[in-house]
């Protein structure tokens, strides 16, 4: 089989790799797409991310779905020629963080494409994976690249669940990226009453619009773009902050309501913090870590069409196109969610 296989920095290659026979409980899938993601981005742009770093070449990809090929023993409710989507978390279920209940922060977490531990965990960017039966969810109904959403879809679902109740809330999104466009998507559908989303690039904030957002700000063409909302101590109930960006979440402080939840989902590096103006408002700060339990309701929610994420897939490119693929992924301006097709 081909794989997708990143070296270092601007290093990308499709090499052949030989794949596994599904085992007890295991069922070989032939990948159909795959959504480039953030984190994919910044091992073929920078070799890595923080202070995690290539130290060996490994295979991307961590959004795809696939048809079924074959069943291991022991495997039931899947079937031959059966599309699903896969969920990329693999947590030990043995740590004292799955018996919790709390499987994202596995100690021994093997999610697919990461360098963080060594040796890296292989990633799902090649044509056959071998996935556990319990990561795949049936997709019918959806098309491919539909049911290769259901990655990034349940990273957002874990945050709207980290923030609570949003029935009736004033919700703001800071970042136009597929995070934050997913997110409002999910605001949507858990009954935000107004949504407004931040973002730099008018491409990104146009399909913020598209998809729901009663107000989409550019906060590269003024110097407060938000004072509108910091009347009366405040006018939001939920922050989304997408970004990573400090500058974001000191900027949508001022426009928080006292009492406001803060659920911080990108991951830019250290942020310094507005403490004084957020204890002064008594505001809540909850972080949200990918996600596990979230994923089958991902699907769910597609294939019922309580959420629509296909406006969201702008680009498609064949596996032999893959360094063109990422290029796109990378350019904002055009690009929100491109994704490989891989048969």
């Amino acid at each position: 089989m081909k794989a997708i296989v990143i070296h270092a920095a601007k290093d990308l290659r499709i090499e052949d790799h030989e794949h596994a026979d599904p085992g007890p409980g295991e069922v070989l899938v032939s990948v159909a797409a795959g959504g480039i993601c953030g984190s994919d981005l910044h091992y073929f742009q920078h070799g890595g991310f923080g202070t995690v770093r290539l130290r060996q070449p490994m295979i991307l990809g961590h959004e795809v779905s696939g048809h079924v090929d074959r069943v291991g023993a022991d495997v039931t409710g899947l079937e031959e020629g059966q599309l699903v989507a896969i969920s990329p978390s693999r947590p030990c279920q043995s740590c004292r963080f799955c018996h919790a209940g709390q499987h994202n922060h596995c100690l021994n977490m093997r999610f697919y494409g990461s360098a963080m531990p060594f040796p890296h965990i292989q990633g799902a960017f090649r044509e056959k994976l071998v996935a556990d039966a319990t990561q795949c969810v049936p997709a019918e109904g959806l098309s491919a690249g539909e049911a290769a959403m259901a990655e990034p879809l349940s990273v957002c679902l874990h945050a709207a669940k980290q923030a609570g109740d949003i029935m009736g809330k004033r919700v703001l999104v800071t970042g136009c990226g597929p995070i934050g466009l997913l997110v409002i998507l999910v605001a949507r559908a858990a009954g935000a009453a107004e949504v407004v989303a931040t973002d730099l690039t008018p491409f990104t904030l146009q399909k913020a619009r598209e998809i729901g957002a009663d107000l989409a700000v550019n906060v590269a063409e003024a110097s407060d773009p938000l004072s509108a909302f910091q009347a009366d101590r405040g006018h939001f109930d939920v922050l989304f902050e997408c970004s990573g960006a400090a500058a974001a979440l000191a900027s949508a402080v001022p426009a928080m309501r006292p009492g406001g939840v803060i659920v911080q989902l990108g991951l830019g590096g250290d942020m310094t913090l507005p403490m004084q103006a957020m204890t002064a408002k008594e505001l809540e700060i909850r972080g949200s870590f990918r996600f596990h339990a979230e994923f089958p309701l991902a699907v769910e929610m597609m294939r019922k069409g309580f959420i629509d994420v296909s406006p969201l897939i702008t680009h498609s490119f064949d596996m032999k196109d893959a360094v063109p693929a990422f290029q796109m992924a990378s350019d904002r301006s055009q690009a929100i969610k491109a994704q490989i097709r891989f048969g």
